[in-house]
C-alpha cells in the first residue's frame, strides 16, 4: 500500500509539474553572466548565476505561455551594469504587455548606498515591493575620476605619454591633477544623459510626471515610508508576504520555477535539428588580449583573447547552416593589434554572410574597433562606447628607485634598445616614435571608422578625438545604427538571413568534451579556439596596478570609473 501511495504521488507531482500555473522566479543577487563559461575557472565562478541569453530567450518565450501567469525578481545584492539593466527591463516590459503580472521585491534599493540603477530596473514592474527595513536610494548618477600624479611625484614616479586626442582620458590620472575641460565634457555628458535615460524609464514605468522624478532624484535616498508618499513603491512587505500574494494571484496550485530553467525545459526549448538553417552567436567579453580568451586564477574578470574570437568567427563563417552572425561584444577595449585582428574577421565574415553587432554595458575604444565592420550595430540607450582613440607612455622611476637605494645601469646595443625602461625618460628621438606610432594607430582606427560607417575622415575625426558615448549619443551621431538589445540584435540576423523567426541560435566556438581534452591538430582546428587561465592579469590588483604605472591592458582602452552601475 505505501509503495503504491509514492508511486501515485510521484506521478500526481509529475503531473502538476507539466500542467500546473508556473510563477517565474529571478535572483538577482549574485548578478547574470553575459555568455556561456569561457573556461573551466569560469564555469565554476558563474555556476550560481543564470545567463543573460537564458533570461531575455525565457521571456519571451513565456510570453505566449498560458502556463506562466507572474513573474517576480528579487533586485539587489550584486549591481548590474546599466546596459545590461535596460536589456531586462525591455523584456520584462514586452512581459508585461502580454498581461501577466510582474513583480519587483528588494530588501533595499541600495543600504546607504546608491541604489538608483537596480531601483530603475524596479520601475519597468507592474508592482515594486521593499522589505519594510529597506530603503530607496534614488539619488542620482554621479562619475567620480582619481587623480594620481601628485601622489606618484611624492613616491619618485614621473610619468610619460601621449593620447590621440583630447577626449582620450585614460592617462589623465597619471598626467593631470585635475579634470581638463574635454575630460569634463564628456563626464558630464554621460552622466547627462544617463539621467535622462532614467528619468524617463522611472517616469514611463511609475506613471509619475518626469519633472517630479527628477525632482526626488534630488531628494532621495528615501526611507520606505516616504518612498510609497512619493509613488516609487507600492507596499511594504517580506518575502514571504510577496509570494503569497502572486501565488495566490496566479492559483492555489501554481508551481515556482527559474527563468533560466523553464527556459531550458523541454516543453519550451524547440531543439534543433543538427543541419538546420542557424544564427551563430559569438560572445567578446572582457578586455582584448592577443592569444586565446580566459581568466585569471587570481579573481579578476575574464579576457577577449583574439585568437579565440577570431577562430570562432571563421568557424561561424565556414559553415553552410550558419545564415548570420550575431557578434556580442562587452569590452573596455585593450590591444589594438588583437582588436585588429578581430576587426579583420568581421570584414572576411560580412563579405559572404550578415554581421550583426549587439553592445553590452561597454563596447569602447578596441571594444569600437572589433564592432565597427559589421552590418549593423545595435546597442542599448546607457551603452558605453566610442573612445576612438588611443594612448601610450610609461612610468619613470629612476628618483623611487635613487630614494630606495636601488641602482640600476645598462647596456644595450641600439640607439632605441632601451627606450621601454622604466629607469629613463625618452630621448627627443624617442619621442618622436611614439608620436609617430600614436599617430599611425589614430589614423588607422579613423579610417576604418570611416570606412565602416559610412563617412569621411573628417567626420569620423570630429566623432572620434577620444570620446566616451552613450548608445544614445552615439546611435544619433552615425556611430551605431540602432538602439536595442541581444534579442533584438538575433531578430534582425533572422530576417536579414531570410530565416524563420523561430530559427535556431548556436554558440560559437562549438566544441564537444574530446574536442576539449585533446590537443589541437593545427590552428584552424577548433580546439586551438578553447579558453585559457591566464597568468597575465592582475587579477584584484589590477586597478592599484593601474594607479602605480604598471603595464596597462592595451592602448585602445577606457578608463574604468566610467562604469555606471
Amino acid at each position: 500500500m505505501d509503495a503504491g501511495k509514492a508511486i501515485f504521488t510521484t506521478v500526481d507531482k509529475f503531473r502538476q509539474r507539466r500542467t500546473a500555473p508556473l510563477v517565474l522566479e529571478l535572483d538577482l543577487t549574485e548578478g547574470l553572466t553575459e555568455g556561456p563559461p569561457a573556461d573551466p575557472l569560469a564555469a565554476v565562478l558563474s555556476m550560481r548565476k543564470p545567463r543573460l541569453a537564458d533570461v531575455l530567450g525565457g521571456l519571451k518565450r513565456a510570453r505566449q505561455d498560458s502556463r506562466v501567469k507572474a513573474l517576480i525578481v528579487k533586485i539587489g545584492g550584486q549591481p548590474l551594469g546599466l546596459a545590461m539593466v535596460q536589456e531586462l527591463r525591455q523584456a520584462v516590459i514586452h512581459f508585461r504587455a502580454s498581461g501577466k503580472l510582474t513583480v519587483a521585491f528588494s530588501e533595499t534599493f541600495g543600504e546607504f548606498g546608491n541604489g538608483t540603477v537596480p531601483y530603475y530596473l524596479a520601475s519597468a514592474f507592474d508592482r515594486v515591493y521593499l522589505q519594510p527595513s529597506g530603503d530607496v536610494g534614488l539619488t542620482g548618477v554621479a562619475l567620480e575620476q582619481r587623480f594620481v600624479k601628485n601622489a606618484l611625484t611624492k613616491l619618485g614616479i614621473d610619468y610619460e605619454g601621449g593620447q590621440r586626442h583630447e577626449y582620450k582620458t585614460a592617462m589623465n590620472m597619471f598626467t593631470q591633477d585635475h579634470l581638463t575641460e574635454p575630460h569634463r565634457e564628456t563626464m558630464a555628458r554621460i552622466a547627462e544623459s544617463v539621467t535622462e535615460q532614467i528619468v524617463a524609464g522611472i517616469a514611463d514605468g511609475r506613471r509619475l510626471d518626469p519633472a517630479k522624478v527628477r525632482e526626488l532624484v534630488d531628494k532621495g535616498p528615501f526611507i520606505g515610508a516616504v518612498a510609497i508618499e512619493a509613488g516609487l513603491v507600492d507596499k511594504l512587505v517580506y518575502r514571504d508576504e510577496v509570494y503569497d500574494e502572486v501565488k495566490t494571484s496566479a492559483g492555489a496550485d501554481s508551481m515556482l520555477m527559474f527563468v533560466a530553467k523553464y527556459a531550458k525545459t523541454p516543453a519550451v526549448r524547440k531543439l534543433p535539428h543538427p543541419g538546420a538553417a542557424s544564427v551563430a552567436l559569438v560572445h567578446g567579453s572582457g578586455p582584448i588580449r592577443a592569444g586565446r580568451s580566459g581568466r585569471s586564477p587570481l579573481g579578476s574578470g575574464g579576457a577577449m583573447g583574439s585568437d579565440t574570437i577570431s577562430a570562432a568567427l571563421r568557424a561561424a563563417r565556414r559553415d553552410e547552416h550558419v545564415k548570420a552572425i550575431v557578434f556580442r561584444v562587452d569590452s573596455p577595449g585593450g590591444s589594438y593589434v588583437a582588436s585588429d585582428t578581430i576587426w579583420r574577421e568581421i570584414v572576411l565574415a560580412r563579405k559572404v554572410k550578415p554581421v550583426i553587432v549587439s553592445m553590452g554595458d561597454v563596447a569602447a575604444s578596441g571594444g569600437y574597433f572589433v564592432a565597427m565592420a559589421a552590418d549593423v550595430i545595435m546597442a542599448q540607450p546607457g551603452t558605453l562606447t566610442g573612445s576612438i582613440g588611443v594612448f601610450g607612455g610609461k612610468p619613470v622611476m629612476a628618483q623611487l628607485m635613487e630614494r630606495l637605494g636601488v641602482g640600476t645601469e645598462l647596456v644595450a646595443e641600439g640607439a632605441n634598445a632601451g627606450m621601454f625602461s622604466t629607469n629613463r625618460k625618452f630621448s627627443p628621438e624617442q619621442w618622436e616614435r611614439v608620436n609617430a606610432w600614436l599617430d599611425r594607430i589614430y589614423e588607422d582606427f579613423v579610417g576604418k571608422v570611416a570606412q565602416g560607417r559610412d563617412m569621411t575622415r573628417d567626420q569620423a575625426h570630429e566623432l572620434a578625438k577620444g570620446r566616451v558615448w552613450t548608445g544614445a549619443d552615439a546611435r544619433d551621431n552615425g556611430l551605431v545604427d540602432e538602439l536595442g538589445g541581444l534579442e533584438d540584435a538575433l531578430v534582425l540576423a533572422r530576417k536579414r538571413a531570410g530565416l524563420a523567426t523561430d530559427a535556431p541560435v548556436r554558440t560559437y566556438p562549438r566544441t564537444n568534451p574530446l574536442e576539449r581534452l585533446r590537443g589541437p591538430d593545427s590552428s584552424e582546428d577548433r580546439a586551438a579556439a578553447l579558453a585559457r587561465v591566464r597568468l597575465d592579469a592582475w587579477g584584484p590588483l589590477a586597478r592599484l596596478s593601474a594607479e602605480l604605472g604598471l603595464p596597462a591592458v592595451g592602448p585602445l582602452s577606457i578608463p574604468a570609473w566610467y562604469t555606471i552601475r
